[in-house]
């Protein structure tokens, strides 16, 4: 089954990895640590990667100072 969408949840350690085929069907569920993830993308082929952020990542530079 290949993989055309692939949703990562980032993190310090431990990346959640969440692959559906064009059909949508779950075909993929791994965890990898920091040191696995350039093996497992080099070794993919290829495919829209969608990553996680928290609401907070958008907050307004400006809003800081």
């Amino acid at each position: 089954m290949k993989m055309v969408t692939l949703g990562m949840d980032l993190a310090k350690t431990v990346f959640a990895i969440h692959g559906v085929d064009e059909r949508g069907k779950v075909g993929l569920k791994k965890q990898l640590r920091r040191e696995q993830m350039t093996i497992f993308f080099a070794n993919l082929p290829h495919c829209l990667i969608g990553m996680e952020a928290c609401g907070s990542a958008h907050w307004p530079q400006s809003a800081i100072w």
